[in-house]
């Protein structure tokens, strides 16, 4: 039979085991590899698909600028054709006799190097041989040859380096905005990987208080169970306290359910697998470094953000490709006047050889020169193009006053964020102290006999609440950090990570 005194000192012993694991961080149960947050980050760099997916986009804006430098290469043309022509026979007027059909077979053979210059001109620098034979030669051979240049030169539309060069310098920049689209998309996966990490390493804090909660409700009930056998105590005190037991294992079911969730969202950042073994690795992380105290100047860290955003930077190279597209739309509203010319030398012979042979003794000379005109009646269509990359460039300079003004707000929301985060942990962690102390006062007064058992309980239970509530704030706090590095564009500066795109 327990005695008034025996009981006491068994409930304390209760109670003392229960501070201790108040003030213990238990292991937790989850078996699996063990990993930090710089292991977890390099794994996402490896192994993140969206890091993957724009990289390529900048591969292939790479590959967009070689295709554009490809208008310069010579291209090599060769042709032969073959041509018969038979035509009636001329009727004499005075004695209405009609000649013999006249029958005309061409031979063409050639072959030219023709391409672009950077300021506009179009050149083809080959030769031709053309064998004419037929009735009105006895279907001998008539070799003529030409070898020598032809050139075109734009002297208003399309001259120059600007339209000639726009479509190189397109891609360029381009390319260019792709890389800052993959510096974002790398930043905005490291962020999410460490906000992953923090918040799971939150759900095994608060399975760990979950866990202490049923203990100790646990420990309630089993004495309240001792009391109501001897006496001490009403049934309703036991059904309470089994009732408060019950709800602390749903508290783990659901604590354990959001520690699944948070360990598969961190698996989805930092592996590639893409089966349902996905599910069935788990990972272990190893608490995180404690977060500095930083003083952050959003005023100050301005200039910074400028240089180091990746979207201000694309905005500023949009603005740039809006312009060239611009110019040259501008450039398109002149008419066409073109400069034609060639020059080289003719053979005619008897034999290919013999033809070939004049052209390179370069005895007969030929050479000519022109002007092509061109004007549409409405410049309809050069209009319409114009008015839409003015348009589109006016745009842009709205896109980078935007983009600015996203910046200031965005980076002074992540400076209060860590200065709230700041005080939330300093608040927290007196709380918990607080609730420490209370604890303490608590157990004086039942060893004193002025407290019961439910009431040191439900102190128990506000100390593991002030306990998650300062994990919660610590875990927010560390987030804040990270956004406002993002925000700031220093993400991979501060971690010292090297970026390079798949070629």
């Amino acid at each position: 039979m327990l005695t008034p005194r025996r009981l006491l000192a068994l409930l304390l012993s209760c109670l003392a085991v229960s501070a201790a694991l108040a003030q213990s961080t238990p292991n937790d149960n989850t078996v699996g590899e063990k990993i930090s947050l710089s292991d977890a980050i390099q794994r996402a760099l490896a192994k993140n698909y969206a890091i993957k997916v724009s990289g390529y986009d900048a591969a292939i804006a790479a590959a967009g600028v070689t295709q554009a430098l490809g208008k310069f290469d010579p291209v090599l043309n060769g042709n032969y054709n073959y041509s018969s022509n038979v035509s009636p026979g001329y009727t004499d007027p005075n004695t209405g006799a009609i000649s013999p059909p006249v029958t005309i077979n061409t031979d063409t053979y050639g072959a030219s190097l023709d391409g672009l210059m950077p300021w506009g001109m179009t050149y083809q620098l080959g030769g031709t041989t053309t064998n004419t034979r037929g009735t009105f030669n006895a279907y001998a051979n008539n070799y003529s040859s030409f070898a020598g240049i032809t050139g075109t030169q734009p002297l208003l539309r399309n001259f120059g380096f600007s339209p000639t060069l726009a479509s190189i310098r397109i891609a360029q920049v381009t390319h260019g905005i792709s890389e800052w689209q993959f510096r974002q998309s790398v930043m905005d996966t490291i962020t999410a990987v460490i906000y992953a990490y923090n918040d799971l390493n939150f759900a095994y804090a608060n399975r760990r208080s979950a866990i202490r909660s049923r203990d100790l409700a646990a420990a309630l009930l089993a004495e309240n169970e001792k009391r109501f056998k001897v006496g001490s105590m009403s049934e309703y005190d036991v059904t309470s306290a089994r009732s408060r037991t019950a709800s602390r294992e749903d508290s783990i079911f659901q604590a354990e359910h959001q520690v699944s969730v948070a360990e598969n969202a961190l698996k989805q950042l930092i592996m590639d697998t893409k089966t349902p073994g996905l599910l069935s690795q788990h990972l272990v992380i190893e608490p995180p470094p404690p977060a500095p105290i930083v003083v952050v100047d959003p005023v100050a860290d301005f200039a910074v953000a400028l240089q180091k955003r990746p979207d201000y930077q694309e905005a500023k190279l949009g603005l740039k490709r809006a312009g060239i597209n611009a110019r040259l739309q501008r450039n398109q509203l002149l008419p066409r006047v073109d400069l034609v010319g060639s020059y080289g030398y003719n053979g005619s012979d008897t034999t290919f050889r013999g033809s070939r042979q004049q052209v390179q003794d370069q005895d007969y000379r030929n050479y000519s020169w022109g002007v092509v005109v061109s004007v549409p009646l409405t410049f309809t269509t050069e209009r319409g193009r114009y008015r839409a990359a003015r348009l589109q460039k006016q745009q842009s300079e709205t896109q980078v006053d935007q983009v600015e003004q996203n910046i200031v707000v965005q980076l002074g929301n992540a400076a209060d964020l860590i200065e709230s985060g700041q005080k939330r942990v300093q608040a927290t962690r007196k709380a918990r102290e607080l609730a420490q102390q209370t604890l303490d006062a608590e157990v004086k007064l039942l060893r004193a006999g002025q407290s019961s058992t439910f009431l040191v309980s439900t102190q128990q239970e506000i100390l593991i609440g002030a306990e998650i509530g300062e994990a919660f704030a610590q875990a927010d706090y560390q987030k804040a950090l990270a956004d406002y590095d993002r925000q700031l564009g220093v993400t991979l500066e501060k971690l010292n990570v090297n970026i390079m795109p798949p070629k």
